[in-house]
């Protein structure tokens, strides 16, 4: 079974559908990790013991009867504890919502039961998905894998920590300002922060309904691409899901850049660059450059507003989404989450229609200028190296907050304009931890983000390293 550490979420389902193993077999190994080195971790909520093997039960009598499989088919998957899941507890990492029990599943999770997953359980997260650390002052905080003394990212914690320590082949996050992003490049893994609306938020606790969106997390853009092809079909019960007819994405993964042209900004993503980051960024730029890409240096507009009117939406529509629960039951909230949440009261009505008035205008400017000459941009996901849970939680509030800054500084932005961005391992630190880098694309492009992040895996093996703990 330690074979099992070799595979990724698509070479399970193509053993599964070669019947090399069962789901079962597949399952009780994956039931097992989570048990031990996810508890460790804290990587995980709720456990679903006895439903995996029964799901995984009837897949392996399914495939006997017909012969066929979905293309998930009994591949064991854990998601963030905000979709719904119909019988089962799901209170997104709060003790307000302890004790609430879905009465449906969330749209995603019914696409993927459709393809054949066996959900194994709900995973740690940040507390109404408020960090980009993995900070949970009433369950523990998330535990990187790669050193449990550093934070594992956020707010999608517990699926950066159960993909990177091969618990599980792949995850469902959310992303606000960089939840997805954040724990893939914090814990080694990749992850994909989809269009705005691109998939269906139906039955997903929301934290800012103008911002988020939900994507998977992987070892690899393959695995990525897999899942998006059977998470983006258009929910025609969910008015706010756009129309987009779902595609093949694993199709356009020929290995190919020739006639792609990346974009690297001189300015803003680039300001501040821990030294190691930086010589990751380039040797990656280098490794697409020889997959026939060019690189092409292109400006970026003012950031400093973009990043002030998403901050502004978050706020406000958090605020008003929690403002019940803040007025009856404060103590409930951990002092950082709430203080975060309690910000939007301080905006009036008129800036916040303003903010949302204003997201057409300077996403139009954003891709005038930034794309302009280019068909995807090329940036860090987090320009520093990945904190200490201490410097993230004890010490100068200020100095805090200045950390958590830093680490949203390259990703909120993109939530703000609606664009896809993905994050994608490209080296181990001299302090061995993963870094990373992200690209950026046009609205509705996740294809070519996933070509060329599956071309730079084709020629490196930074998403196939595992973190110490085994």
């Amino acid at each position: 079974m330690s074979d099992f550490l070799q595979l990724d979420l698509v070479g399970v389902a193509d053993a599964i559908a070669q019947k090399r193993f069962s789901a079962q077999e597949i399952v009780a190994w994956s039931l097992q990790r989570l048990e031990s080195i996810g508890r460790n971790l804290n990587a995980i909520f709720r456990i679903d013991h006895e439903d995996a093997m029964v799901r995984a039960r009837s897949l392996d009598d399914l495939q006997s009867r017909r012969g066929t499989c979905g293309p998930l088919h009994g591949v064991p998957l854990a998601h963030k504890d905000l979709f719904g899941i119909v019988g089962r507890e799901c209170h997104a990492g709060s003790l307000i919502l302890r004790g609430q029990v879905a009465a449906r599943n969330a749209w995603v999770i019914d696409e993927l039961n459709a393809a054949g997953q066996v959900n194994l359980g709900s995973l740690h997260m940040a507390e109404f998905a408020v960090s980009p650390t993995g900070f949970n002052a009433h369950y523990g905080h998330g535990r990187n894998p790669w050193s449990p003394m550093h934070v594992c990212g956020g707010s999608s914690s517990g699926s950066g920590i159960a993909v990177a320590s091969r618990l599980v082949f792949g995850s469902l996050g959310t992303d606000t300002g960089g939840s997805i992003r954040h724990p893939a490049a914090m814990c080694g893994v990749t992850g994909l922060k989809t269009t705005f609306r691109r998939v269906s938020v139906a039955g997903v606790v929301s934290l800012s309904s103008s911002l988020d969106c939900v994507g998977p997390l992987a070892q690899s853009a393959r695995d990525c691409a897999r899942l998006l092809t059977h998470i983006s079909r258009p929910n025609p019960d969910d008015g706010l899901c756009t129309g987009v007819a779902n595609q093949d994405y694993e199709n356009g993964l020929d290995g190919d850049l020739r006639g792609l042209r990346v974009g690297v900004p001189e300015h803003y993503y680039r300001d501040n660059l821990d030294p190691e980051v930086a010589a990751a960024l380039q040797t990656s730029l280098e490794v697409l450059r020889a997959r026939g890409a060019t690189l092409i240096t292109v400006a970026v507009p003012d950031m400093a507003l973009i990043n002030a009117m998403m901050q502004l939406i978050m706020s406000v529509e958090a605020a008003a989404l929690h403002r019940k629960w803040i007025e009856s039951r404060p103590q409930d909230y951990a002092e950082q989450v709430r203080l975060r949440i309690e910000a939007g009261f301080a905006y009036s009505a008129v800036r916040y229609v303003e903010a949302l008035a204003l997201r057409v205008r300077l996403t139009e400017e954003y891709l005038q200028t930034s794309f302009a000459s280019c068909d995807l941009i090329h940036v860090p996901t987090i320009p520093v190296q990945t904190p200490t849970i201490a410097a993230t939680t004890e010490g100068d509030l200020q100095a805090i907050l200045q950390t958590i800054g830093r680490i949203t500084h390259a990703t909120r932005g993109v939530n703000y304009l609606g664009l896809p961005a993905i994050s994608v391992p490209a080296g181990i630190s001299s302090e061995g931890m993963p870094l990373s880098f992200q690209l950026i694309g046009r609205p509705f492009d996740e294809a070519l983000l996933l070509k060329t992040a599956d071309a730079f895996q084709r020629e490196t093996d930074w998403h196939r390293r595992r973190p110490p703990i085994q």
